[in-house]
């Protein structure tokens, strides 16, 4: 069955509110098995949400709405829906009934214009809101089905899971699910990595194969539909394998995950310690290892040396190296590396100097020049690293990028 999701309110095309009920309907329907093809938001206008749920109808089986469902004028979801059946809005005495209550329960004066979210199109089945005033309905037409549900994300969560799961179980069996699994890769561009595994994407089936780049990282999306479970996993599994195969040194998790967390799982198994000398990061590698709940146990400390004297007289970096070398050279990142692990005793030292930018650029040594090295059991080694972009971008690409270095270093201790 194909499905489409229609999110109004004029608030979400301005931007002022989140749009997180599409998100959450996508990823319920498909745990039903339920092809979700389309996603549209409309605002508030009876003329532009008429064509989009009739083009809705036209290539759906299933159009399930949110939002419109309150007492305003603006609110006219409802309208819209029973004026493309030709149905009449009549009130439906048990919907006003519950609204009355939760008036009286709450104190507070119930005014007219909340009858309208009593008034129900004829013939539709109506939905109880456990959470709120706005009932929701589904109408079912020649083979299709619309549903409306209330647009405050806890109203429809909560009446999509009591009503709608049980609803479209029943109708449809929804036998079969959708099972999707994240693999989330550090280090290889999009373009290189779909080369990589480019015969597999051209001969998907089932599963099917979808990239998608974000902030310096790149995801391959796996996804299956089966009778169960167990059985996606299986055909994603041999998927995923072929793949492991060809870029398994990219991948640093698979769903869930962020680098920060990967990296100090391995610091936990490994028993092993780490401290970072910051310069033009400002300390936020630290911070992000120290996101991590339990992550006292291996991060020992960090300093940030923004300036040549901190860099001297805390981290032991040499008056010498800093005049001959400059601050922002491979020589002062692993200075800093092995006197930050000396200087609080930790198995691996992090040193990081380069140009955020978006001045103190030259053509020797543009923006975006970032030294960073690691020290430790396996000897020192350093990293020179050309970033682009604005100055919270390369800062966020060298945090990224220094914590995939330490993964792959402790990986291998």
């Amino acid at each position: 069955m194909i499905v489409e999701i229609v999110t109004t309110g004029t608030e979400l095309l301005l931007g002022q509110i989140v749009n997180t009920n599409s998100a959450y309907l996508a990823e319920e329907l498909n745990k039903l098995g339920l092809d979700v093809l389309y996603q549209t938001t409309i605002g508030d206008n009876r003329q532009r949400m008429t064509e989009v749920l009739k083009l809705a109808l036209s290539r759906a089986d299933i159009v399930i709405t949110s939002g419109g469902l309150g007492p305003t004028q603006g609110d006219i979801t409802k309208l819209v829906t029973a004026s493309l059946f030709d149905l009449e809005m009549k009130l439906h005495q048990p919907s006003l009934d519950n609204i009355k209550q939760r008036f009286t329960f709450r104190g507070i004066e119930m005014t007219d214009n909340n009858i309208r979210q009593a008034m129900i199109p004829e013939g539709a089945i109506v939905l109880d809101n456990a959470c709120g005033t706005a009932p929701g309905i589904v109408l079912e037409h020649e083979g299709k089905i619309i549903i409306n549900l209330p647009g405050p994300p806890h109203e429809l969560k909560d009446m999509f899971r009591l009503k709608i799961v049980p609803y479209l179980s029943k109708k449809y069996g929804c036998k079969s699910v959708i099972v999707s699994r994240v693999l989330n890769t550090f280090g290889i561009g999009e373009s290189l990595l779909e080369d990589k595994i480019k015969d597999l994407i051209l001969t998907q089936g089932n599963p099917t194969l979808a990239l998608l780049a974000r902030l310096g990282e790149v995801i391959v999306r796996i996804t299956a539909k089966a009778d169960t479970k167990e059985e996606a996993l299986v055909l994603i599994g041999k998927v995923e394998t072929e793949i492991r195969n060809r870029v398994g040194e990219f991948i640093f998790t698979i769903d869930d995950g962020d680098m920060e967390e990967v990296v100090g799982q391995l610091l936990t198994d490994k028993k092993l310690t780490i401290a970072c000398a910051e310069s033009c990061t400002g300390g936020l590698i630290t911070s992000r290892l120290t996101d991590v709940a339990g992550s006292s146990s291996y991060v020992y400390g960090s300093v940030v040396s923004y300036t040549d004297e901190v860099k001297k007289s805390e981290l032991n970096v040499s008056e010498d190296v800093l005049t001959a070398k400059g601050a922002v050279s491979e020589e002062v990142a692993i200075a800093m590396a092995e006197g930050i692990a000396k200087k609080f005793h930790t198995d691996i030292g992090v040193g990081v100097t380069g140009i955020a930018g978006p001045g103190g650029g030259s053509e020797e040594k543009p923006v975006g020049l970032v030294y960073i090295a690691i020290t430790g059991k396996l000897g020192t080694k350093v990293y020179k690293n050309n970033f682009n972009g604005k100055r919270k971008y390369i800062k966020y690409r060298t945090s990224q990028t220094a914590l995939d270095i330490v993964r792959r270093y402790t990986q291998e201790i």
